[in-house]
């Protein structure tokens, strides 16, 4: 049977027959695999809720999932509607542990890292980037994965109403879950009110992002217009006169809700006439009830949208007889309905607003302060600490508003919600001041608060205040604190800093702050994780004995002090140690040892650091296939933890989409390149979105790419690993797209960043400058057949300068025992290729050798120089050579979808009239455009307008323009000219 909210609005539905059928088409789309999701919008009152009510009643053979935001000022719940919609299904979550930080009842006792209680969460390594929230993590891949349990077994409809009221966990969740839509049974609808989406609004950032999604729609419920409303008023009452009826229509607006409004008041015995603002109507229902009525409903506007039995009885201080009358009385006049869980609920917001908004101070502040006395009895339930700080406030309790707020920022984290954390203390902060010192909590201090708020901060995904934060603590160190606890402050400085570039230099100095206060006292938690930093750091430094020293010292007091986090750090420590060392099987073992310890104590990120140090060393050897094995088990392990968005769940998935795409699963790749549907910092969205461009422009989709490498240049700052794949891949495009010229811009770019940092950063270099060499061959081979001979000798000179620099970089950027690495050698060996190229055809032999240095694994980069190799061999006129060349890039290019490089391969084998299968004969042309798309490009190259091309091929002048948009979005145009030069250039033109 399916799981159907309850209904009973009696409303009709009017005029809404296109947009119920748009839902009902999505959701008949979701039932047969194609998952989706409709973002529902319109003002207040326009019938969003009973347009969702019809769909719901009207979805057969459907488990359907109900869940409201409420306003933030109401209990501060987070994630609240997956809470609401999921507990019915008591026998399908009771399996996943995850949901217990949406369902109390599943919970288990919590544990703790001994040496940690106290404190929200355990410290982070220090030199690492704090980690996303676990919990949050594991919580977000449990809801999908329930959801898609269920939609195996039944089609799903979800949804999540009033997400203008949505808290910031849940709108992360909704985004997490909308951007992994794909072949599940499911349909997840949206609603929110367009007209409290005012600028600042964070619902709308959120929004903007959603409906790029491929699997997102959204659906605006606009009002009746002047017929539709009258239809809809007439259907409501029809023992109201015509004029009356038409006066209602005109005034609603076309706003369903504003017009059984206005009628109830129309149909009052009272008489009175039509209010003339819909204030004045709400509170004028309100003013027709007895006192005791009206005394229950002002209590009720004082909690919020929803309340139930038992509090709202409490704080109205009323007999039960009384209580029971005016409940009835306002049930009977629709101002409250009543679910059977006992809970009041307003109508519609609108009418708690308005009662809200109405009360007296003197009347809302006692209120508020009876709800406080109220929930100050009842901690124990859930987000009671969360509601105490919202009436405490409200009522100018602020000692206990403050205590609340502390008390609620750890029921907030402990359900995986740091956003709403951060701003519970937040709150506590702005208190602490405002408080008397005799009523403040005697268990915590403003430093202790502020590194608390540094912490939430990071997992929040917002380094910057995070560092405020820690900043803030070290400046509230008071003499009395011991030094442990001066020195988890700095320590919790020195790890904020590590997230953001350019803070080394204070990083190193505050974690040396850190140490000198516990480096000559007793082992201990902290001086085991200090150590531990400062083994990290010392490794960042390339001072592999002190790091060593350092590390060993760390796993001493962890074992001392019972501090296994730090132990399974030190251990990952010395597995890199053993890496850097050349010593490769110690380094395995290292690595496992430490892998395991990790996972045997619950130290994740520590677990996650070692798989990914563990797959880079076999990744640095060249051993491709092994780092994908590993990565893709470190990625699995990543996913079971919650932490694949974590800092090093994100390397791993970097890693993972870099090397199934030099190894040539580019399926793989894509799939490891999709985003995160989370709140997680720009720098991760940037860092994977420029990992992903290798695919795109390898593949051929030039435009997205295009658009995304000039979007990313304004994220050079945020990682030099941005700045550093980018250069490439965006000299890459500008080559494929026939522009040289802006290849040595990016090259040059992208150089000069490297520089700067210096480092290891600088191998980066050769694969950067073997590209731009083969830019300034272009130049070279574009100004010959020009006969510019000035042009020519500038772009010669240049490839030779830049080749010059890429042997210099390789000579002293050697990175492990004095040898380069198999990526190093394969890109040193195409740059001298490359500069073969710049009087010609280039050296047959440099090719090879390019041909043989990728043969490590690397299908694409192989086969591009296999195309090279071939054109080199037809100038040296050895044809057969050259063929057989050109039909193994042919079948890599062709495997992997690559369409630039197949263009290229073919356009070659058709000069030289090579064909490329022995089945078959020579190929004309790569199937890159249809033949209506050929017949428009060949009479734009022949100088035809837009109008003359329709005349020409009997099509419209807008149909010839969406033609040669998809043409230019094929070549990486941005002109008709500019697609006619590409075109030209590959050999699609004759």
């Amino acid at each position: 049977m399916p799981l159907v909210a309850r209904l009973g609005s009696g409303i009709p539905l009017v005029a809404r027959d296109r947009e119920l059928d748009r839902l009902r088409a999505a959701l008949a789309q979701a039932g047969e695999g194609t998952a989706g999701a409709v973002l529902l919008a319109g003002d207040a009152g326009v019938g969003k809720t009973r347009l969702i009510e019809e769909l719901a009643a009207g979805a057969d053979d459907t488990i359907v999932l109900m869940g409201r935001c409420l306003d933030v000022g109401e209990t501060g719940l987070p994630y609240l509607p997956f809470a609401e919609a999921l507990s019915k299904l008591k026998s399908d979550v009771a399996h996943r542990p995850a949901l217990a930080m949406l369902l109390p009842q599943l919970a288990l006792p919590a544990e703790r890292e001994p040496g940690t209680e106290g404190m929200i969460a355990p410290s982070l390594v220090p030199g690492r980037r704090p980690e996303q929230d676990v919990g949050q993590l594991q919580l977000f891949d449990a809801v999908l994965g329930l959801l898609s349990d269920l939609s195996e077994r039944q089609r799903v409809l979800f949804v999540v109403e009033d997400l203008h009221w949505a808290d910031a966990s849940t709108r992360y969740l909704l985004s997490f879950l909308l951007s992994r839509l794909r072949s599940q049974r499911l349909l997840v609808v949206g609603t929110y009110r367009a007209d409290d989406l005012h600028r600042s609004h964070p619902l709308r950032a959120l929004l903007s992002e959603l409906v790029r999604l491929p699997a997102v729609d959204r659906l605006d419920l606009t009002p009746f217009n002047a017929a539709d409303a009258r239809r809809f008023v007439e259907a409501l009452s029809d023992d109201l006169p015509k004029d009356v009826l038409r006066q209602v229509a005109e005034r609603s607006e076309g706003n369903a809700f504003f017009a059984e409004e206005l009628i109830a008041v129309a149909t009052c015995d009272d008489g009175r006439s039509l209010p003339s603002a819909l204030v004045d109507v709400l509170l004028s229902r309100v003013e027709s009830l007895g006192p005791e009525a009206q005394h229950v409903v002002r209590v009720a506007s004082v909690w919020g949208r929803r309340v139930r039995h038992y509090r709202l009885h409490e704080v109205a201080g009323m007999a039960d007889i009384a209580f029971d009358t005016a409940l009835r009385e306002l049930i009977q006049h629709h101002l409250l309905v009543v679910n059977e869980d006992e809970v009041y609920a307003f109508r519609h917001a609108l009418v708690r607003e308005a009662v809200y908004g109405d009360l007296l101070p003197g009347e809302r502040g006692r209120l508020h302060a009876a709800y406080a006395r109220h929930l100050a009895q009842r901690l124990d339930e859930r987000g009671s600490s969360a509601a105490l700080a919202h009436h405490a406030f409200e009522s100018h309790d602020l000692p206990q508003a403050l205590k609340a707020s502390i008390q609620a920022a750890k029921e907030a984290e402990r359900a995986g919600a740091p956003a709403e954390s951060l701003r519970y203390l937040e709150k506590a902060l702005n208190l602490w001041n405002a408080v008397a010192e005799v009523d403040r909590p005697s268990d915590v201090d403003e430093s202790v608060l502020l590194r608390r708020a540094s912490w939430v901060a990071g997992t929040a995904g917002q380094p910057e205040r995070a560092v405020a934060f820690a900043r803030s603590a070290t400046k509230a160190i008071s003499a009395e604190q011991t030094p442990e606890e001066a020195a988890e402050i700095w320590l919790r400085l020195s790890q904020a800093l590590s997230i953001l570039d350019g803070n080394e230099e204070e990083h190193f100095l505050v974690l040396a702050k850190a140490l000198q206060l516990v480096r000559d006292r007793e082992p201990s938690p902290t001086r085991a994780r200090v150590f531990a930093g400062k083994a990290s750091s010392l490794r960042q430094q390339r001072k592999d004995d002190e790091a060593r020293e350092a590390a060993e010292l760390a796993i001493a007091d962890g074992r001392t002090a019972n501090a296994p986090g730090a132990i399974a750090d030190g251990l990952g420590t010395l597995a890199i140690l053993d890496d850097h060392a050349n010593r490769p099987e110690e380094a395995k073992a290292s690595f496992e040892r430490a892998i395991q310890h990790a996972r045997e104590v619950g130290a994740f990120n520590n677990e996650l650091r070692a798989w990914y140090y563990y797959g880079m060393m076999h990744y640095d050897r060249g051993e491709l296939a092994e780092a994908a094995r590993v990565y893709n088990l470190a990625g699995d392990r990543a996913k079971e933890t919650g932490l694949t968005w974590s800092m090093f769940g994100l390397e791993i998935r970097i890693l993972q989409v870099l090397v199934h795409y030099y190894i040539g699963d580019w399926d793989y790749a894509a799939w490891a390149s999709e985003p995160p549907g989370m709140s997680v910092s720009s720098t991760v969205l940037a860092r994977l979105a420029s990992a992903s461009t290798h695919l795109t422009v390898s593949r051929g989709d030039l435009a997205e790419s295009e658009r995304m490498i000039t979007k990313l240049r304004s994220d050079w700052h945020r990682d030099i690993q941005i700045a550093l794949i980018n250069g490439g891949t965006g000299a890459e495009l500008a080559l494929w797209r026939g522009r040289p010229e802006l290849a040595v811009e990016r090259v040059t770019d992208a150089l000069e960043w490297a520089r700067k940092l210096g480092g290891p950063w600088m191998l980066a270099g050769i694969r950067i400058g073997a590209i731009g060499i083969a830019a300034h061959a272009e130049i070279a081979a574009k100004a010959r057949r020009k006969r510019d001979a000035e042009a020519e000798a500038n772009a010669v000179k240049a490839g030779h300068e830049l080749a010059e620099h890429v042997r210099l970089t390789a000579r002293n950027g050697k990175p492990r025992a004095g040898t380069l690495g198999p990526e190093g050698r394969a890109w040193l060996a195409r740059s001298n290729a490359e500069e073969s190229r710049l009087r010609g055809a280039g050296d047959p032999e440099l090719w090879r050798n390019a041909v043989d240095e990728f043969g490590y694994g690397v299908a694409f980069e192989q086969a591009l120089c296999r195309w090279r190799l071939a054109e080199a061999l037809l100038g040296a006129e050895r044809r057969d050579e050259a063929a057989e060349q050109l039909r193994l890039a042919d079948e890599v290019a062709t495997r992997l979808k690559a369409v630039p490089l197949a263009t290229a391969v073919a356009s070659c084998a058709k000069r030289a009239r090579i064909s490329l299968r022995a089945d078959e004969p020579v190929r004309e042309q790569v199937d890159v455009f249809t033949p209506r798309e050929r017949d428009v490009l060949g009479l734009v190259a022949a100088g035809r307008t837009n109008r003359e091309v329709g005349e020409e091929l009997y099509i419209s002048e807008k149909t010839v323009s969406v033609h040669l948009s998809r043409i230019m979005a094929k070549l990486g145009a941005s002109r008709r000219a500019e697609a006619v030069a590409i075109a030209y250039d590959r050999g699609l033109l004759e």
